[in-house]
């Protein structure tokens, strides 16, 4: 942009979003010409007035109409449409020009405006450096080519897979993006995609291209739209209920899915609830994720919770600061360590239900098309940015997030990895996301996830030691399975009955017992289904598992006071040396 145009430019940067400034300003700076605009760009833009006032547009009218003030030549491009224009005038000066460039005059008119880039894109070209004066003195005038959907255009994948018209629009961009007349002629070309991997590398890595994103609204752009349509009469909320306390639970939802509520809310009639927007944030969500986020909905707390005092205490003052609003002194997540069957991932959601925020499962992101799983994995990390503050829960992560070193799939694993411990590590994202990773074997998490500034926090869980850690397990199962349990001593049973029960291992007792009651048409459990559960009860005999989940997760504390007795006073060599030895007799490594 210039002070040349009647358009006044650095006015309008003063009052556009972070991203509109940046490419405002990367064009004023004439270093560059093709521009990336990714994330949310499928929905209503927000511009902010002088007056404060907010006006909202499609991505292609904020760029051409806000940005660029709808002057001089801009086209419109997508693989569905062919080539428009911003304005019917530049539609009909191209048209006119665009038949000298013509190799032949057998050419069709068509293929100036074609949808195949093959053939309309040459001409655009030449019509674009046509309209640069070689007289200096002269006004120049700025071209911009809008080109939507870019990812069906210049796709991601090994060149070998690419199509010829795929080729073709490589090289061309990669022309475009390096030709020094380009600038000099005032010519931008404006890429628009939802995920950026869902461009080839060659051209989203280059140093020629500018990348963009373009985030979720936040809360006050959510207000600003929910209040526009409170003012045209196209709100209902339930009394009560304003703008501005809608808007805070409306996070992590963009202001298409806003305006399509209150629009389904307006036509029934019907005002929109908390409750209501709780359940539809819960569904958008998870489809907006493609069904790779899973809300995590508990009726239970840390109260529900037996055992594992140091680790409840460490939760329950993290659940404090975050309602007393300081999430920013929370670490940047968890490492929640274990042998099998203690709680880890119940322990989890219990802290969800315990903070009030909300609380998301990562599901299995991987797909065997290249490209599609770092697609997949983009989709969902904007999500999460826009929910914030949300926790997130990873179960098995072990085998979930692989490795640098991971090999076989075309370096997709390698590049996931990466992408996930880049944004695990932004520290502009503390206590906005907090990441719980939950494993059984924490040594086979790579050290990069387990640093500082990832997830800091390494705490453990074991099984109950003592008969009345045992006892209180056994009471705080009975509440959270709602049992009706006639009076009889467990810890008579146990007595008799001297396994190392694990908590799942206990919950499963319980359902036994349960369900002896109801073949004999009973709702109550009574000594006799109990016993009859326990004495017919065999633990998994797996003793070498076990006790190696064990000493990996003492290795991997952070606390020495919440390590079991019998592991305190072992030298760190030892637990090591016992480690090396029980992964020998495992076979592994």
């Amino acid at each position: 942009m210039s002070d040349q145009y009647v358009y006044n430019v650095n006015d309008v940067i003063k009052i556009l979003p972070a991203w509109g400034q940046e490419l405002a300003n990367k064009y004023q700076s004439k270093t560059a010409n093709l521009y990336i605009l990714h994330g949310n760009i499928r929905d209503f833009l927000p511009h902010e007035s002088k007056e404060g006032e907010f006006i909202f547009k499609r991505v292609q009218d904020y760029v051409s109409e806000i940005i660029f003030g709808n002057k001089d030549i801009i086209a419109y491009y997508d693989r569905s449409s062919g080539l428009t224009f911003c304005e019917s005038f530049m539609e009909q000066e191209y048209l006119d020009a665009a038949p000298k460039f013509a190799i032949s005059p057998d050419v069709e008119k068509g293929d100036f405006v074609s949808n195949n880039p093959e053939k309309c894109f040459p001409y655009l070209e030449k019509y674009f450096l046509s309209q640069t004066p070689e007289n200096k003195r002269v006004k120049k005038s700025r071209k911009v080519l809008i080109i939507d959907y870019a990812e069906h255009i210049i796709p991601a994948g090994d060149l070998i897979r690419l199509s010829d018209t795929d080729r073709y629009c490589m090289v061309t961009f990669n022309r475009w993006a390096t030709d020094p007349k380009f600038i000099r002629s005032d010519i931008s070309i404006i890429l628009l995609t939802e995920n950026l991997s869902d461009i080839s590398s060659r051209l989203t890595s280059s140093p020629s291209t500018v990348k963009i994103n373009v985030p979720f609204p936040d809360t006050k752009v959510r207000e600003s739209y929910l209040s526009s349509k409170e003012k045209e009469g196209k709100l209902l909320l339930e009394r009560g209920l304003t703008p501005e306390k809608f808007a805070v639970v409306t996070s992590g939802l963009n202001l298409m899915h806003l305006n399509r509520l209150a629009a389904e809310s307006f036509e029934k009639e019907e005002p929109l609830s908390l409750e209501f927007m709780r359940k539809k944030k819960k569904e958008i969500i998870e489809n907006e994720a493609g069904g790779l986020l899973e809300f995590m909905e508990t009726s239970y707390d840390l109260s529900h919770v037996s055992g594992h005092d140091f680790v409840k205490k460490r939760f329950k003052n993290a659940a404090k600061v975050i309602k007393k609003g300081r999430p920013d002194v929370l670490p940047m997540g968890y490492l929640i360590a274990g042998p099998v069957g203690t709680g880890k991932s119940f322990l989890v959601s219990a802290f969800a239900g315990e903070i009030g925020i909300p609380m998301v499962k990562f599901r299995n992101f991987r797909t065997k098309w290249q490209g599609e799983t770092e697609s997949n994995l983009e989709r969902v990390l904007n999500i999460l940015v826009a929910m914030s503050p949300v926790g997130v829960m990873i179960d098995e992560a072990d085998a979930f997030l692989g490795d640098r070193s991971s090999e076989g799939d075309s370096g997709t694993s390698n590049r996931v990895f990466a992408q996930i411990a880049s944004f695990m590590g932004n520290t502009e994202y503390r206590g906005k996301i907090i990441w719980f990773l939950i494993t059984c074997r924490p040594d086979l998490i790579p050290i990069d996830l387990k640093r500082q500034g990832r997830a800091e926090e390494h705490l453990a869980l074991f099984y109950p030691e003592s008969k009345k850690d045992r006892e209180d397990l056994f009471k705080t199962l009975v509440r959270k399975l709602k049992l009706d349990i006639r009076n009889f001593s467990i810890a008579d049973l146990f007595r008799r009955f001297d396994h190392e029960y694990s908590g799942a291992d206990l919950e499963a007792v319980l359902v036994r017992a349960e369900h002896l009651a109801a073949i004999d048409d009973r709702v109550f459990i009574k000594r006799e289904d109990m016993e009859e559960a326990m004495s017919d009860f065999m633990p998994a005999d797996h003793p070498y598992d076990v006790e190696l989940q064990n000493l990996v997760a003492v290795l991997e504390c952070t606390s020495k006071e919440m390590i079991p007795t019998r592991f305190q006073k072992l030298p760190r060599s030892k637990i090591i040396s016992d480690i090396q030895e029980l992964k020998t007799l495992l076979g592994e490594r």
